[in-house]
């Protein structure tokens, strides 16, 4: 399955403009509900402290910092959008974890680490940024080792039509204008992308095809749990043996 443009290229360039109020309006038009997606996701890595954990698609680093104060873990972050990264390394700084946490610039498809060098990993709203989600996965279970625990964390669409609906008008009127009116133009831009984006995504990658995904790439004990009626999805798996 092919994306008509270069997905990283989108990121990028949804992104670069983001940083500096991103963690705030993130929360606020997600009615405060992305942090709890985020602790969720956050507790089905917390069996690996005190190892090291990877935070693919780790952004501003609220997961990776969310990870380092849940136990004793050294998490090492890793995004495509450097002035994500630059923002993300401000918060590192300014919560004292600088010797907790570490940043790389880099992509999912070709993570810049040896086989098995983890002991968890997260990775959060990255399948819709990479051309083939499958191939991903695969390279992410590379980096782990046998036994670990693995968490992600998805935006999804509401699997019951009565919610389904109030999501597409959410998606598709409320949240360009609100993103607008409180983040400015690279807010509008980004709020008129998402909805489209998460339909999308899931007519080409249904949650059951992505479960199975995770199982060929080496994840067992796959589970999922949707979020606040739909809006989210949490997943996670342990990598099995090689």
């Amino acid at each position: 399955m092919s994306h008509p443009v270069d997905p990283n290229a989108t990121a990028r360039t949804l992104f670069t403009g983001l940083p500096r109020r991103y963690e705030s309006l993130a929360e606020m038009l997600s009615f405060g509900q992305n942090g709890r997606w985020q602790r969720e996701a956050v507790k089905h890595v917390a069996a690996a402290a005190p190892g090291r954990v990877l935070d693919v698609a780790t952004g501003t680093t609220r997961i990776a910092r969310l990870i380092a104060e849940s136990g004793g873990a050294r998490v090492t972050g890793i995004d495509l959008t450097e002035a994500m990264l630059h923002q993300g390394a401000r918060h590192v700084a300014r919560d004292g974890q600088g010797e907790r946490i570490r940043l790389v610039a880099g992509r999912a498809e070709q993570l810049p680490f040896a086989a098995a060098t983890f002991d968890g990993l997260i990775f959060s709203y990255l399948l819709r940024y990479v051309a083939d989600p499958e191939a991903t996965l695969r390279e992410l279970a590379r980096v782990v080792k046998p036994g670990s625990p693995v968490a992600s964390l998805e935006f999804y669409v509401p699997p019951t039509p009565f919610w389904r609906l109030w999501w597409w008008l959410y998606t598709r009127g409320v949240l360009p204008i609100a993103g607008f009116l409180t983040g400015g133009r690279n807010w509008f831009r980004v709020g008129r992308f998402l909805g489209p984006s998460i339909s999308g995504h899931y007519r080409r990658y249904p949650l059951e095809w992505t479960a199975e995904a995770w199982r060929r790439a080496g994840f067992t004990a796959v589970g999922t749990k949707v979020m606040s009626l739909g809006g989210g999805v949490v997943m996670w798996g342990t990598r099995g043996d090689v």
